[in-house]
């Protein structure tokens, strides 16, 4: 039977890549460094994900085991395998990656040159590519010879809300109904397996930024907006009919963007921007907005969800004016249990909101510096 390693056993993992590889008859195996979970999903061997949308319905995957992504069971399973995922979180690529380089070796020195496909299912653009350069850092010249010829990288964007959720079964997962999953067929080595779901593309860009500057644009700034206003999940927020028409106005900010650099037809984004806006309505979700504003640092960072499309924007000349809106939430956004949301609130004191801003979003433009800053003070009111 086709096997496949899913490293990361979390919410994603379960609720979204690893049911589509159960969906198109892999075994599935789910590596990670929590072993309850690893524990109960050998103990188990199955599990429920609940959609929950306008129509409700369930699905059950089975045939599955676990493995700890720290023990040398784990390299056994990286030989066997003829597909590997990722739901890790980008940050954590790089310490799996030895751990891949070795399996790598493994499959090396057992002279297994059938292929093997890795796909980093990640929100960062490119993230595949971000885990081949971690991994050849581990490879001497031959091998990354060996990898070239035999292990793929496509890189790929995911597109699906699975929100924390409390079952009687603690593998059990809610998700949406909807979903994309948009591979690029030119990272693929010989043969490019068939899984359900899984939407092959030659523009990859293009699916990637359309994601990332508008679910995840207008998601964290619903998030952050939601926070300032005290108030407690996404679907609640985008009902204060100011923060709908924020976050609308800074998708259609950010669609121009795209329109522009990508030739997207405008009447089909901004219908686009629409279901969006309804799938962060959905109740049954319960998302909460400081789960989806957490790390604050990463989506201000230059190339993520706020400060990407706003300069795509600015660079074709459209205004941002909402998008300033939604970045100037995100720098007042404040969680104890959020490492980076502490982080951003120490530097704001040491260093200023300004210095800040140039810091961390790598914005030169003093006027749109001087926008931010004085959106930052409205909220902080």
């Amino acid at each position: 039977m086709k096997r496949a390693v899913q490293f990361g056993a979390g919410n994603i993992g379960r609720g979204f890549i690893g049911g589509l590889l159960h969906d198109s008859g892999y075994h599935v195996v789910f590596a990670d460094v929590v072993e309850s979970v690893i524990d109960e999903i050998n103990d188990k061997g199955e599990y429920k994900i609940f959609i929950k949308d306008v129509n409700l319905n369930t699905i059950n995957i089975d045939n599955i085991s676990g493995v700890l992504s720290t023990s040398d069971q784990i390299y056994k399973e990286i030989e066997q395998a003829e597909i590997i995922t990722t739901a890790v979180g980008p940050v954590v690529l790089e310490k799996i990656a030895p751990t891949i380089a070795k399996g790598i070796q493994s499959r090396i020195s057992k002279e297994i040159k059938t292929p093997l496909n890795i796909i980093a299912c990640e929100n960062a653009v490119y993230a595949s590519n971000l885990l081949k350069e971690s991994v050849c850092r581990y490879l001497n010249d031959q091998e990354k010879i060996f990898l070239e010829e035999f292990i793929g990288f496509p890189n790929c964007s995911v597109d699906r809300i699975v929100p924390p959720s409390r079952n009687e079964n603690m593998l059990d997962v809610t998700v949406e109904d909807f979903y994309e999953w948009n591979v690029e067929k030119i990272g693929f080595r010989q043969e490019i397996p068939s899984i359900i779901g899984m939407n092959l593309a030659d523009n990859l860009l293009a699916y990637v930024e359309r994601k990332l500057f508008t679910l995840n644009t207008g998601h964290a700034i619903t998030a952050y907006l939601g926070v300032a206003n005290n108030i407690s999940t996404i679907d609640k927020s985008i009902e204060n009919e100011e923060i709908l028409k924020t976050v609308r106005g800074a998708m259609q900010e950010s669609g121009n963007g795209l329109i522009d650099k990508f030739g997207f037809d405008k009447e089909e984004h901004y219908k686009y921007i629409e279901k969006i806006i309804e799938r962060f309505k959905n109740p049954y979700l319960n998302d909460d907005v400081k789960r989806v504003g957490r790390e604050p640092l990463r989506k201000l960072s230059p190339n993520d969800r706020l400060i990407k499309p706003l300069l795509t924007a600015v660079e074709y000349g459209h205004s941002v004016d909402n998008i300033i809106k939604g970045i100037g939430a995100a720098l007042s956004y404040f969680s104890e249990s959020d490492t980076q949301s502490v982080e951003l609130k120490q530097k704001i004191e040491n260093l200023g909101v300004k210095k800040t801003i140039e810091e961390i979003t790598g914005i030169v433009d003093q006027s749109i510096i001087e926008k931010i800053v004085w959106e930052y003070s409205q909220i902080k009111k």
